[in-house]
């Protein structure tokens, strides 16, 4: 019997989050909070840029930007925040959050670990790239695995997991 397998990715659903950033363009350009405060958000290229007059706004546009994400089914995964506080720019301040895709090595070498130690006996885990191939002859031990990587052990990751090709 040949093997069963699967793979863990980290894609990005770029019409998705073009949506999401449209919709908050609109509420902040229509909130009465945001009147006459300069905001404005923009996607371009693989960064979400903010700006406003004060860093509260800023905070508040990526508050906004984070529930538009969610009710879409995105992960906040997705969003980089290396610099998480808004820089003075003139009289603005900027954020800009780069978008996540693909799984980094040590990100790879870390799911890989954690199957070895937690899954099932009989899978096996691949770096192939910037995704994961996980494969096993029992379907129900992908299964585990999948359970396992949704599970309070795969949130500790800090990229959005999706699982496809699953054969």
């Amino acid at each position: 019997m040949a093997d069963s397998s699967f793979d863990v990715v980290s894609k990005l659903d770029r019409q998705e989050v073009d949506n999401a950033v449209n919709q908050t363009a609109k509420e902040i350009a229509n909130r009465y909070d945001f009147r006459g405060v300069d905001a404005a958000i923009t996607l371009s290229g693989d960064t979400i840029s903010m700006e406003a007059n004060s860093a509260s706004r800023v905070m508040a546009i990526l508050d906004v930007l984070q529930s538009k994400l969610i009710r879409r089914g995105l992960s906040l995964k997705v969003l980089d925040y290396k610099d998480r506080e808004p820089k003075a720019s003139g009289k603005l301040f900027k954020l800009a959050c780069p978008l996540k895709e693909g799984i980094p090595q040590d990100t790879a070498k870390k799911i890989s670990k954690l199957i070895r130690e937690e899954g099932p006996k009989s899978v096996k885990a691949q770096i192939q790239g910037d995704e994961l191939r996980v494969s096993s002859k029992s379907r129900d031990d992908l299964q585990a695995v999948i359970a396992l990587l949704k599970g309070p052990k795969g949130e500790e990751l800090d990229v959005a997991l999706q699982f496809v090709n699953y054969r």
